[in-house]
């Protein structure tokens, strides 16, 4: 039984870490998209995401190194913010460029 416990443990560790890492990849993603994208693909402001995403990461962090069980339904909701974030978001506001001064023509920057 404390064989299967742990191995349960392990999983759900793995699972927190992969969690944790998807958060901070879409928080990081969303402070390289312009402020201007958020509005023009008619998504929520870049400031609300990055509270959104950096509320997530704060979760996910505290899932990977604390008690997994007192924070299991936050760490779901951070984990679910990223995954909207990356799957509706990041694709409308990845149209309007990363944001690194560049500007966009048809056939790429100039």
């Amino acid at each position: 039984m404390n064989l299967v416990h742990g191995g349960l443990q392990l999983v759900f560790y793995v699972l927190a870490i992969i969690a944790f890492a998807l958060e901070a990849w879409a928080l990081i993603d969303a402070t390289r998209r312009p402020a201007d994208a958020f509005p023009a693909a008619n998504k929520q402001t870049k400031k609300l995401w990055l509270i959104i995403l950096g509320v997530a990461v704060f979760f996910g962090l505290l899932a990977v190194v604390g008690q997994v069980t007192t924070l299991g339904i936050f760490a779901i909701a951070a984990f679910v913010a990223a995954v909207i974030y990356l799957a509706d978001v990041r694709p409308a506001v990845k149209e309007y460029g990363s944001g690194d001064g560049r500007r966009m023509g048809p056939y790429g920057p100039w």
